[in-house]
């Protein structure tokens, strides 16, 4: 029997998403894979799959946080080790998170060769911790802010796994509005986003002329407790809004809208740019370690969307770049042109080969160097 490549990442789906990506495109190449995660990251397992649970929490916060961190982080090295013996795994491949800490540590100490993907534009707190260890570092950005953790000859860029649905969609340019057609702008969000657009996009419609709202054709989502207010802000100003707590067609709404409104997190910033598709990124400004500022902003030099940071962003500044979406749509053009030139639907097959790279006599000895 082949022995299996483990992937480890933390509960987020932001982190395994990608993790599951990877898994996919191995199995598809005949490469048994078991996941290694914490309870929250089972959540986003489907029934079936191979894979171990791992004792993790963050080891920062006020003193007992922190204690209670480092013991499960403890706890976990020590699951990793008697797992990793027992599996035998040619590689491991960490997506960050700090269920991907132990696994990462302990395949350091039994010199088996390990990735780590970083899937933001900054390199996460338990990225770090195992960073330097590792024989590739697998960047979604070249400019990642602390990638000098393991060096540079270690890098590679590789981008951010994006689901199949995006993918499949690629290949659909992007069109303008032509005339008599209406701008279609379509809002989402987590919660934390959600949340914000609901008070600042009604506002923002407000501020634009009864000729402006009817060239607008808007999708929002919104959190259900919010729904009610917001249509009733729509309907006071005569306007009609699509308004959903969640789109379950979302990779075909973004393909069909001429200016997507958004987060910065690293899994919708991988889709807009796969999509080619103009976006106004409103990093959340408490996400850890400013990464979603570091995404937009990555994004933003390279001319491929417009970012508004959220502590800026009011109904008068939302209103000016819907008129500039109006009145200049040729810049949309340019701006969808640029994101699809930094898209990339092959980051899981780049990932795969990077993880299959390292089964060799060179690479166990890259990842021994690493460790002295």
């Amino acid at each position: 029997m082949n022995r299996p490549v483990v992937i480890a990442a933390g509960g987020t789906g932001g982190h395994m998403f990608p993790a599951l990506s990877l898994a996919a495109e191995l199995r598809a190449r005949g490469q048994p894979v078991v996941i290694a995660c914490d309870a929250r990251g089972a959540r986003y397992l489907a029934p079936g799959i191979d894979h171990r649970l791992i004792q993790a929490a963050s080891p920062t916060g006020r003193w007992r946080a922190r204690l209670g961190g480092i013991g499960r982080l403890t706890i976990g090295f020590a699951q990793s080790l008697c797992f990793l013996h027992r599996a035998r795994p040619t590689a491991v491949a960490a997506f960050g998170g700090y269920a991907a800490v132990p696994i990462g540590l302990a395949a350091a100490m039994l010199r088996i060769p390990l990735l780590v993907h970083e899937q933001n534009a900054v390199l996460g707190r338990a990225n770090r911790m195992i960073a330097r260890r590792a024989a590739r570092l697998a960047l979604t950005f070249a400019a990642t802010r602390g990638a000098e953790a393991a060096p540079a000859a270690r890098q590679l860029v590789t981008g951010n796994p994006v689901r199949a649905q995006v993918a499949a969609l690629r290949e659909r340019p992007y069109r303008a509005p032509v005339a008599e057609q209406p701008l279609r702008v379509l809002v989402v969000g987590g919660s934390q986003g959600a949340r914000l657009f609901s008070e600042i996009v009604p506002a923002a419609i407000a501020r634009l002329s009864k000729s402006e709202r009817a060239r607008l054709a808007l999708a929002q989502q919104c959190r259900a407790e919010d729904l009610q207010r917001v249509a009733s802000a729509y309907a006071g100003l005569g306007f009609e809004a699509e308004l959903a707590p969640f789109f379950d067609d979302l990779p075909e709404r973004m393909t069909a809208s001429h200016l997507i409104v958004s987060r910065a997190g690293a899994s919708s910033v991988a889709e807009l740019l796969a999509l080619g598709r103009p976006a106004l990124l409103v990093p959340y400004r408490f996400a850890a370690e400013g990464h979603q500022s570091a995404n937009a902003e990555a994004v933003s030099r390279a001319g491929a969307c417009w970012l508004i940071e959220e502590t800026k962003l009011d109904a008068d500044a939302l209103a000016a770049k819907l008129r500039s979406a109006l009145d200049q749509p040729q810049e949309l053009v340019r701006l969808a042109a640029r994101a699809a030139a930094l898209g990339r639907t092959d980051a899981a097959s780049a990932l795969a080969d990077a993880v299959q790279s390292l089964v060799s006599p060179a690479a166990v000895k890259t990842q021994m160097e690493a460790l002295a």
